[in-house]
């Protein structure tokens, strides 16, 4: 179903309209646009540098945005920022917490910011997942950080939750339980997940969105199935990289004995004759598509956005 439908029969729980950001060093978030329909979970992706952090931060209201707009369950992130902030769960790549605190001592930190805390439901994610309430922050490894980071969010019923690189640094087991807490967590159609991570594998297996920038604009956003399906990779011999294919490549990777191109699906009927029994052509995974679509040999600008 496309996202269009999806967004005429669903609330939004999260709208980002023609936002944009500019800092004295010289990076701009551009007129980025996009809709996250209630229900789902949507993988914010981009290389290092591409504005992802910044975005959530202006989601956040930690930083003012200069232009657009951002609304969350229909109200504005600056105008109804307290009754928005009741509604959102936080997950950064570190701790906000103080190191010499006690996992109690968080619980008595932060539920006096929320009317909505559930004290039981708190216990209930410790016990879950396996913190102990006399630990201190600075004991607990970057696993467990997370956890505690995700009860806490968890714990005063927030309808959207916002990951910012929280499975940076853990184990492939840590991640696969993360993914499955996040799927119970959307299960009732009325909580939603904005998920931005390096790590694509695992968005591949839990987003149902995909939301690409690069260099501070907008490449994508739409279905992850339609963004997967609308690239395929081609593999050949330097001697098999001919100008036909350097124009219809969305970016090109050299190396000293071949190629990797990245080319839309459209483009791959026009590989014809003995050239193409010789090359290879592979569904393109999200790695590959950020990978190729950020190189500078053969690069073709910014692509589909929608």
């Amino acid at each position: 179903m496309a996202l269009d439908t999806i967004a005429d029969a669903t609330p939004l729980a999260l709208s980002v309209n023609g936002v944009g950001k500019r800092y004295d060093t010289g990076f701009r978030l551009d007129d980025i646009t996009f809709d996250l329909p209630a229900g789902y979970i949507m993988g914010l992706i981009g290389p290092n540098g591409a504005g992802k952090s910044t975005l959530i931060r202006l989601i956040l209201n930690m930083v003012r945005r200069d232009a657009g707009s951002i609304e969350v369950f229909g109200l504005d992130n600056i105008k109804d920022e307290e009754r928005v902030k009741e509604q959102l769960g936080v997950v950064f790549d570190s701790s906000y917490f103080v190191d010499v605190w006690t996992v109690n001592k968080v619980e008595h930190a932060v539920r006096g910011l929320y009317s909505t805390w559930n004290h039981r439901l708190f216990g209930d994610y410790l016990r879950r997942f396996g913190l102990d309430r006399r630990k201190k922050v600075k004991e607990l490894s970057r696993g467990m950080l997370m956890k505690l980071m995700l009860a806490v969010a968890l714990s005063h019923d927030a309808r959207l939750l916002i990951l910012d690189e929280p499975t940076s640094g853990l184990d492939v087991l840590a991640r696969d339980e993360l993914m499955d807490i996040l799927h119970e967590y959307i299960e009732d159609g009325e909580h939603t997940v904005l998920f931005s991570t390096h790590i694509t594998s695992d968005l591949e297996n839990a987003a149902d969105f995909i939301t690409y920038i690069t260099r501070g604009r907008l490449y994508f956003t739409g279905p992850k199935d339609e963004f997967l399906d609308a690239f395929r990779v081609v593999k050949g011999g330097l001697g098999d990289l001919d100008e036909s294919l350097r124009e219809r490549a969305v970016g090109i990777h050299r190396y000293e004995t071949g190629f990797d191109a990245l080319q839309r699906v459209e483009d791959i009927r026009d590989l014809r004759g003995a050239r193409q029994s010789r090359l290879l052509v592979e569904p393109a995974s999200i790695d590959e598509i950020i990978r190729l679509t950020n190189v500078k040999d053969g690069d073709k600008g910014k692509g589909n956005t929608r």
